[in-house]
């Protein structure tokens, strides 16, 4: 008798869907450890080093990003919790990839895990939610890199869940903890302000008396102004005011240019939740879904005969092909957006509400106040569109539109699949940056002349770990017979003056083959809509490629560029 209990509660224990959870996020992750440090790691891990020398000053420290050396306040938009953290992991770690990118799973677990204890609330499928969440290709990207945007979400995540519990069960230690992870949301990526009036719109539409709630949020109200009182004793700048301004910049353009943001917009959060934008196929009728396909290729046709029609199309390689991708994703991310609004039309509830308002606030967010698209921006969404999904298929049950199981795992099967497929092709971008680099010093910058390089990111953080310096356009002093190396396919990279320099060499490393997340020529730009309206892309990849050139003329500053 002892024997089958025991062995029923081990089954109890190994079933248990949170542990087949931290099991399937793993299994997803594990394969990209080893991934090389790309785009703006390389910013956190400096800033991680310096706070092991000046704890008390994250950003005392001045920076090569744009082509000049600047402060690192200046140059990062993001507050430094996260910095704080890879500093102790790195401190008891190591500075490895494979260390870094290993402490970062715990981040990825714990959105997944929160999501789930989330979607108890506001599904019967949690695990099914929580699962979709996971297979979006924006969160297993950012999942791979160092930045904030994870980290931010699971305070978000988290914050939501003890807020929502804490109301409910006047719980005086969740609420606090709910408050002060709205703090920490904020300090580790500033969008985690928007925290504050998402969980005060709960509460006042759910007619929570205002005395019961309101006092908590003078916990991150008090911790956000220490924080803009200390920034601006150390840098004479309110860095929190900066990075408002620094955004506020893309608010301005002309009407196809908003109109190209808003498609590009659509795409991004189609595409990057594509998992939940592939069961549109299975939650609508075709006749349902035609409204935002025609929307989408009206859309498209406007921004195509428009006037900026040769300044998008001119990187492409396929133009059509890019339209159609465009066009695809754009139709799912109307598609999510309108099941946002359908769900709180249908419940007109608290719950309804913040998911809807989760949703709406983080798109428009991304479309009309951030400086640039990204797959980071859209990630805040993928949470509630995983929940959204399973409400849906709920909904469609109770009205006899029951969707078979068999037809679920598939759509997870494929949405995973694309998922990972383009986790992998972001992982060889980063790869054969890290590759490039190392090819480019060791074949020019092993001689008496000195290799400079344009260009930054993950290439920027491998060439000058070698010993190559960045290129200063302004302050730089290069002489006869140095070598310069301009990596293609990168921002920031002005052609020199071509009466100062002869190219020697043209150093190729090939990636992903077929898939790319950033690469002008494709029309993706999963880390900033700069490089394309897409945050993947399917087509012919080509390599990565570098160009050195020598310096044929003597010459002090090298700034006279073309």
């Amino acid at each position: 008798m002892n024997k089958k209990r025991q062995d029923k509660r081990h089954t109890r224990f190994v079933l248990k869907p949170q542990w087949i959870l931290v099991l399937l996020v793993l299994a997803a992750l594990s394969p990209f450890l080893a991934k090389p440090f790309n785009i703006d790691d390389p910013l956190f891990i400096w800033a991680a080093r310096h706070i092991q020398i000046q704890p008390a000053n994250p950003y005392n420290f001045n920076v090569n990003w744009y082509g000049w050396v600047q402060p690192m306040w200046l140059i990062t938009q993001n507050p430094p919790l996260i910095c704080y953290f890879i500093a102790v992991c790195g401190a008891t770690l190591g500075w490895s990839e494979l260390a870094l990118h290993a402490v970062f799973l715990l981040p990825a677990l714990a959105v997944i895990l929160g999501t789930y204890n989330l979607a108890r609330r506001f599904c019967n499928q949690p695990f099914l939610a929580a699962a979709i969440t996971l297979f979006t290709p924006v969160f297993l990207v950012s999942s791979t890199t160092l930045m904030c945007d994870v980290m931010m979400l699971v305070f978000w995540v988290w914050a939501v869940v003890w807020w929502v519990e804490g109301s409910e069960q006047k719980d005086v230690w969740r609420l606090s903890g709910a408050a002060l992870f709205m703090a920490l949301a904020a300090l580790t990526k500033y969008f985690g302000v928007c925290l504050l009036p998402l969980l005060a719109a709960w509460s006042l539409i759910g007619k929570r008396r205002a005395r019961d709630w309101i006092g908590y949020f003078v916990i991150p109200l008090a911790i956000l102004i220490s924080y803009q009182v200390v920034t601006y004793t150390l840098y004479g700048h309110n860095l929190l005011l900066n990075a408002y301004y620094y955004t506020a910049q893309s608010g301005v353009g002309s009407h196809s240019e908003h109109l190209q943001t808003a498609l590009t917009a659509l795409a991004f959060t189609g595409g990057g939740l594509a998992i939940a934008a592939l069961f549109m196929l299975v939650l609508y009728r075709p006749r349902a879904l035609a409204p935002g396909i025609l929307i989408s290729v009206l859309a498209a046709t406007g921004l195509c005969i428009g006037a900026s029609i040769s300044k998008l199309f001119s990187p492409w390689s396929s133009p059509m092909l890019v339209v159609i991708q465009i066009i695809f994703w754009a139709s799912g991310g109307i598609g999510l957006l309108v099941l946002a609004v359908t769900d709180y039309y249908k419940r007109r509830n608290a719950d309804s509400a913040l998911l809807g308002l989760w949703v709406g606030g983080t798109f428009v967010f991304t479309a009309c106040l951030n400086w640039t698209v990204n797959g980071r921006s859209i990630l805040p969404m993928s949470v509630p569109i995983g929940i959204l999904v399973v409400r849906q298929l709920q909904e469609g049950a109770g009205q006899g539109m029951k969707v078979k199981k068999r037809i679920i795992a598939a759509m997870v099967a494929v949405g995973a699949m694309l998922a990972l497929s383009v986790t992998r092709a972001d992982f060889l971008s980063a790869k054969a940056a890290r590759q490039i680099a190392d090819r480019t010093q060791a074949e020019y910058g092993q001689t008496n002349h000195t290799l400079w390089f344009e260009g930054h990111h993950g290439f920027q953080y491998y060439i000058e770990k070698a010993g190559a310096s960045a290129l200063d356009f302004r302050n730089s002093r290069v002489q006869w017979g140095d070598y310069v190396a301009i990596p293609l396919n990168t921002p920031n990279c002005p052609l020199l003056d071509e009466s100062l320099v002869t190219q020697q060499n043209s150093i190729l490393v090939a990636g992903s083959s077929w898939l790319t997340t950033m690469d002008v020529r494709l029309g993706a730009g999963f880390y900033s809509s700069i490089s394309g309206p897409l945050p993947f892309a399917f087509g012919k990849v080509p390599a990565a490629q570098v160009l050195v050139f020598s310096v044929t003329r003597p010459t002090g500053s090298i700034g006279n560029t073309k």
